[in-house]
């Protein structure tokens, strides 16, 4: 097997199935990324949505024997929508972030790898790989830094000279030993915008995140929200975007590559009030196939109740009444009836006592506290 000639034909055929990009990295253990999860984790600043086992995190070979290289692959999605609906007085919509539009990118890089897959495999019976996407044991973003798909930035993402940090990362280990590529410098410099701007100072330092304030984790979460950050979420239905907003390198990279990763404008984008009575199968039926959907109705609906809460829409009040006193989920019965604090006034009281009287969760109880004690203070300092 000559492997110059198999990585020059591997290169050729991911760029003929859609790669927009693809690198190559040695399988050596991730010794600097396992010292920063120690830390993170003595820190609480880990999500709980990682693999917890950090060996398998950051060495290669406990997930493939004799690993000799990794190859990383990256896929540009779009960062403007084409006829994006607007909020309206009436209207008032969520938003999803921009890895929640179109296709679920799990669905769409694993086709990919796949493929990528049995092509090598087809060159040699001998040729061994596993690959991943976002939910496997390997940091995506690791793999890509090390592989030159891009550099590591201070909003922990990693920027791509051609499309900026809107890519989507996969990687395959294989026990081909691929030459690895050579790593690109971090080019941030002195830029600050994403730390300064992070809107619950989750990017604690540059390059360090703590996940539990971040809002792409936390509106993923199914508890009640912390209230220090309910009035931090704006309209954001599932994930966040503003460390890539504001990065300057950032500034017009839009690509169009795909077109299963173009946005549905009435899902990425969907009005507030009918997510409030959607049923399992409708969310199912019609956010199903996007990455925003994988937690259930319940988050965004949530969300949905705290966005009506910020934009202070008097036309939600009957539903959230309606969600308050018939919803099963204390969450979300408990979440309507502080949002009826936030956006009503005292005769929205006699709903929330009557509730109040009816509450057997100790935790929405306190909810509906919160709500009366809101009704009570002027609308202008809610």
């Amino acid at each position: 097997m000559h492997v110059g000639k198999l990585k020059e034909e591997l290169i050729q055929y991911a760029n003929e199935i859609g790669v927009d990009k693809i690198r190559f990295a040695s399988a050596d253990t991730f010794d600097s990324l396992k010292d920063r999860l120690i830390l993170h984790e003595s820190l609480g600043y880990l999500s709980g949505f990682e693999e917890p086992d950090i060996e398998k995190r950051t060495n290669p070979a406990l997930l493939l024997p004799k690993a000799k290289s990794i190859v990383a692959i990256a896929l540009a999605y779009p960062s403007k929508m084409k006829d994006a609906p607007r909020s309206t007085k009436d209207a008032r919509r969520g938003i999803f972030c921009r890895a929640s539009w179109g296709t679920d990118y799990h669905v769409v890089l694993k086709k990919k790898l796949d493929m990528l897959e049995e092509f090598l495999r087809s060159k040699h019976e001998d040729i061994r790989t596993k690959s991943m996407v976002d939910t496997g044991e390997l940091s995506d973003r690791a793999v890509a830094e090390r592989a030159g798909i891009g550099f590591s930035a201070k909003n922990c993402m990693i920027i791509t000279p051609e499309f900026g940090s809107y890519v989507y990362l996969a990687e395959m280990i294989t026990n081909v030993p691929f030459e690895p590529d050579e790593k690109i410098e971090e080019q941030c410099g002195t830029c600050n915008k994403c730390v300064d701007s992070c809107p619950t100072g989750a990017l604690v330092n540059p390059g360090q995140l703590n996940s539990q304030r971040c809002i792409s984790f936390l509106t993923q979460t199914k508890g009640f929200l912390p209230d220090e950050f309910r009035s931090k979420i704006g309209n954001r239905l599932y994930g966040c975007d503003t460390c890539q907003i504001v990065c300057p390198i950032n500034k017009g990279k839009d690509f169009h590559l795909h077109p299963e990763m173009e946005p549905d404008p009435e899902i990425a984008k969907p009005l507030l009030k009918p997510l409030l009575t959607i049923s399992n199968r409708e969310f199912k039926e019609k956010y199903g196939h996007v990455s925003g959907s994988w937690r259930g109705k319940k988050p965004i609906q949530r969300n949905a109740i705290l966005a009506l809460a910020h934009f202070k829409d008097t036309s939600a009040l009957p539903d959230l009444v309606e969600l308050m006193h018939k919803d099963p989920r204390p969450v979300i019965r408990g979440t309507a009836a502080w949002a009826i604090g936030k956006i009503g006034d005292e005769q929205q009281l006699s709903e929330l006592e009557k509730a109040l009287e009816r509450e057997s969760d100790e935790e929405a109880k306190q909810e509906i506290i919160k709500g009366i004690e809101l009704l009570q203070t002027p609308l202008n300092t809610k």
